[in-house]
């Protein structure tokens, strides 16, 4: 569903590979969490997978679709929530939905299913009349949430999708995501919460400084440490200068 392959990227100021040879396959009906320190390459990573950001070497597929040879097949192929949704504030939250609706060219019938069973799983229903600009951070990201499903993409992309959802919209997105994988689909995501990220992961990587330095199920993982241990320990133990 997403592969790397050889992918680098430096930033010119720093002179810096931010990502350098990263090579990650993420397959269909996976959960992937994608781990690492600040500045470790996570969110430049996201950002060449979503046409963000060009990549100086290497190849990323999305769903069978090269990123820079077949960019629109690609980019349909994928929901993409940033770790700070930038929506239009002057847009009311109905006018938005409707708006990446018709990008993503979903019928009318489809489109009313599946916005009332996340907006009510989001309790956002109440606030869709209203402008953007008055919403909570939490509300905005919950929006962003709900556009980035609205089209059932094949890969969903987040970038630290828990920030500003409170525990109950945190618990029921949780559970959207294994509703999304059991159909075959894929998510892939990025977050500090690393014990959300052990108990709803089918497999980690962890980037350092650009490189992926481990990447397997928790059990692949523990084999390079003790029996028993816990993601953070390991992400600890792996990610220390």
């Amino acid at each position: 569903m997403l592969h790397f392959q050889n992918v680098s990227k430096a930033y010119q100021k720093a002179n810096i590979k931010a990502v350098n040879a990263l090579t990650l396959e993420v397959k269909g009906g996976e959960i992937f969490g994608f781990l690492g320190p600040n500045g470790a390459g996570k969110t430049t990573s996201i950002k060449m997978v979503v046409g963000l950001l060009r990549q100086d070497q290497g190849s990323i597929t999305v769903n069978g679709h090269d990123t820079l040879e077949a960019p629109l097949k690609a980019k349909a192929s994928i929901g993409f929530v940033p770790d700070n949704p930038d929506l239009y504030d002057k847009l009311t939250g109905m006018e938005y939905i409707n708006f990446i609706a018709d990008i993503y060219k979903v019928d009318s019938l489809s489109r009313q299913r599946r916005l009332e069973r996340l907006v009510n799983i989001f309790e956002i229903g109440n606030a869709m009349g209203d402008l953007i600009g008055s919403f909570s951070h939490g509300m905005k990201q919950k929006l962003a949430l709900t556009a980035a499903l609205v089209h059932e993409p094949p890969l969903l992309i987040l970038d630290e999708p828990m920030v500003g959802l409170d525990p109950r919209s945190a618990h029921l997105f949780k559970e959207l995501m294994n509703e999304h994988c059991s159909q075959g689909k894929t998510v892939f995501f990025s977050t500090h919460i690393l014990d959300v990220a052990e108990r709803l992961c089918h497999r980690v990587g962890i980037i350092k400084k650009g490189q992926l330095i481990a990447c397997g199920t928790m059990e692949e993982l523990r084999q390079t440490s003790s029996p028993g241990s816990s993601l953070e320990s390991i992400f600890l133990e792996l990610t220390k200068q």
